[in-house]
């Protein structure tokens, strides 16, 4: 069980993540096939993923030369940047403060901004260059999710095998409806994956630091116990604080 836990944690974190990116990622590129064509849609995906692919190649490998300690204390670092932002996020959606995220709304957005470009002698290679931005954008999020949870602890290919499943089961649904996955949960999702990254992240700077975790890995449970909790408190105090406020004011 013990040696199970970074490896199931590492392909959930993975999967979760890089689903909500791919989610997005599909929006645009569906909306470049319907407004447009599949031709400028499909092209302007296979290059981002060309170059996603040659990025990781490049840069992948440098990985190996630096130091473990080192390597674990910087990504961890950078997972709780990365985890904390997902969760403010996310945090401020539940709570109202910004809008949700409607893949419906920006399918829409995307749509117009394209037909408006109909006329346009370059209107294929603007509607390619949008579907290339797109997943590039998305797919560098993705690239660091992977190498950032499964590559301080030797565990990139259970990371990548997450993506790569998040990947296909977009896609497989993508073509069997030919719509925005606007049921998909987004902001719960974003949530949990907020919470696993900064659980990542404490647990993997704490190794960079020296830490001797109680439990080994184990002790991952227990930090995403205690974010959770705390991220739960903070919910229901905002939210009370805000209630307050609406409530004095009405009076």
């Amino acid at each position: 069980m013990n040696s199970l836990t970074p490896i199931l944690s590492t392909l959930t974190a993975s999967f979760l993540g890089s689903f909500v990116e791919m989610v997005e990622a599909f929006t645009i590129v569906l909306a470049v096939g319907v407004t447009r064509s599949w031709r400028p849609a499909l092209t302007g995906a296979a290059l981002a993923l060309a170059v996603l692919a040659a990025l990781v190649l490049i840069f992948g490998p440098l990985l190996a030369l630096v130091p473990i300690t080192a390597l674990q204390f910087v990504v961890g670092v950078l997972l709780i940047l990365f985890g904390m932002r997902w969760l403010r996020k996310a945090i401020l959606r539940s709570l109202g403060v910004i809008a949700l995220h409607d893949e419906e709304a920006a399918f829409s957005k995307e749509t117009a901004a394209l037909r408006q470009q109909s006329g346009h002698q370059s209107a294929d290679y603007l509607a390619g260059l949008t579907a290339f931005k797109a997943v590039l954008l998305e797919g560098i999020e993705v690239a660091f999710i992977v190498i950032a949870v499964g590559g301080a602890h030797g565990l990139t290919f259970y990371a990548a095998l997450g993506a790569v499943a998040a990947f296909v089961i977009v896609a497989l649904i993508g073509l069997l409806v030919h719509r925005p996955l606007a049921t998909v949960p987004e902001n719960t999702l974003k949530f949990v994956v907020g919470l696993m990254l900064t659980s990542f992240g404490i647990y993997w700077t704490g190794e960079g630091i020296g830490v001797d975790w109680p439990g080994a890995d184990l002790s991952l449970i227990a930090i995403f116990a205690i974010v959770a909790m705390v991220s739960f408190i903070t919910i229901r105090s905002l939210r009370g604080s805000t209630n307050e406020q609406t409530t004095g004011a009405a009076r």
